[in-house]
């Protein structure tokens, strides 16, 4: 029998085999599922907030803060900041690695010539002649290509690009962060000019009463002991003082960190105001529309769309590949006809790869990419989750501050009109002393901690500017993530 004229009626049965033997992904899939927003619920934390169609943040949120100098700061800090410069080189780098993914999808075209003189040893000539020289001279056109049978490679470039599309969400969510950083830096150089002051008028009234201790002792109405008292009082006063100017100092240094500058910048930044705390309301269409409205969330959701892509790709080196090679040129020794038709040569070379056995490698591929998107499901349901709770957590704390400032207030006024009824009394010599020491450490707390609560106050109304996404929104980026992939 001849072998070689029975061959292809054996071909089917070789294929069935080798395919029967191929590597295969059954039993490998993914378990996460991303959470619906409508499951979350929030009816009864924020039951009492008054909503509005128009409570979203605008762009320039920092401005409904009330100080135009503000505005200012942030925009520098937008520019110069190197937070901002990194953001922006990473986005950079994630779109160049798209743009590459992309182009492994097209065909290659190369095209090579050259020219080689050369020596021939005795050894390596045919003839044994020795000492001949050759100039060769050649071109070549090559073409290469691998055909995207089954969508890899476009799903690499699809997963490539969502990459991208988050790395440059992510940028605006680093534009955020800042926005929100140097607004806090701001206020808390507000707060630091406030409790300066108050240090100050602690320390004119500790010295008033100094004096007035003084002469009381010269009168003969009180004694050394209790002017000792006054003279530690004014030295505590005076420790305080020097802490609240160090704090100012410190103040001003991180603000001028986060502009992207050195420390002496905030010298020229003038007084802060009093910045004006938000408005405790919240978006009639919270949390359905907090997906598009929060850039963390955005690049989330890009992010598990590109684990998805992956999964495809990882599904694809299972399956056989194809890929087609050409090249043609010209090649002729000196003094040869360089286009003649001995110098001319071509060739094409198809090719066929089929995995059939790799020790497991392609599948334990495909199990880390699947681990990859359940992971990015993981990291995006906690984004989702952690939303809502910033933003209730805003809008409690914006409540019961608003509550505590009011009681906060009225204990100031009243410790300042007792303040100032002790001190009368004992200037007029029928008040005690220990009263007058006791109602001045009241009327220091009691304006310290005002100031205090005022401060929280700023500091939440910021954070719920970046709770709601600052301003941000991203229809025009984001697409609903894709099912887990069985």
């Amino acid at each position: 029998m001849n072998l070689l004229a029975a061959l292809p009626r054996f071909t089917p049965l070789y294929l069935a085999l080798a395919l029967a033997g191929c590597a295969n992904y059954q039993g490998l899939h993914t378990t996460a599922e991303l959470a619906d927003p409508a499951s979350l619920q929030a009816g009864q934390t924020l039951g009492g907030v008054k909503l509005s169609p128009a409570a979203w943040p605008r762009e320039d949120w920092w401005a409904a803060l009330g100080d135009p100098q503000l505005d200012g700061l942030i925009r520098e800090a937008l520019r110069d900041n190197p937070d901002m410069q990194v953001a922006s080189a990473r986005a950079h780098q994630a779109a160049a690695a798209a743009a590459q993914a992309n182009a492994e999808r097209m065909p290659q075209v190369d095209a090579d010539a050259g020219v080689t003189r050369s020596r021939i040893s005795r050894y390596q000539d045919p003839l044994g002649q020795g000492d001949t020289y050759g100039t060769l001279r050649s071109a070549e056109l090559a073409f290469n290509y691998t055909f995207d049978l089954w969508g890899g490679q476009r799903a690499a470039w699809e997963a490539a690009l969502g990459q991208a599309r988050a790395a440059e969400v992510d940028r605006q969510a680093a534009r955020l962060t800042l926005a929100a950083d140097v607004a806090q830096a701001y206020s808390d150089l507000a707060q630091a000019y406030v409790i300066n002051d108050l240090a100050q008028d602690d320390l004119k009234r500790t010295g008033q009463l100094l004096d007035l201790g003084r002469r009381r002792l010269a009168s003969g109405i009180d004694s050394e002991f209790q002017l000792q008292q006054t003279e530690s009082l004014q030295a505590t006063s005076q420790a305080q003082a020097v802490s609240a100017e160090k704090q100012l100092r410190s103040a001003r240094i991180a603000l001028a960190v986060l502009l992207g500058k050195g420390p002496d910048r905030a010298g020229d930044v003038a007084r802060p105001r009093v910045l004006q705390p938000a408005a405790v309301q919240l978006p009639s269409t919270l949390p359905a529309d907090l997906l598009g409205r929060r850039p963390d969330l955005v690049a989330a959701k890009w992010r598990v769309e590109a684990a998805a892509k992956d999964i495809d790709v990882a599904k694809t080196r299972f399956y056989p590949n194809l890929n087609l090679s050409a090249a043609a040129g010209i090649q002729s020794l000196l003094g040869d006809a360089l286009f003649g038709s001995p110098s001319k040569f071509w060739n094409v070379g198809p090719a066929v790869s089929l995995p059939i056995f790799d020790g497991g490698r392609l599948r334990a591929g495909l199990d880390a990419r699947d681990a990859d998107y359940d992971l990015a499901v993981a990291q995006y349901n906690k984004a989702l989750s952690q939303a809502l709770g910033d933003v209730s957590d805003a809008i409690n704390q914006l409540d019961g501050l608003n509550r505590q400032i009011a009681a906060q207030a009225h204990a100031a006024e009243v410790a300042q009109r007792s303040f100032a009824t002790a001190t009368q009394r004992y200037s007029s010599g029928i008040g005690d002393y220990v009263d007058v020491l006791t109602v001045e450490q009241q009327l220091l707390q009691a304006q310290q901690q005002l100031a205090s609560l005022d401060a929280q106050r700023i500091g939440i109304s910021i954070q719920l500017m970046q709770a709601l996404g600052g301003g941000f929104t991203g229809e025009h980026l984001a697409s609903a993530p894709t099912n887990a992939h069985d």
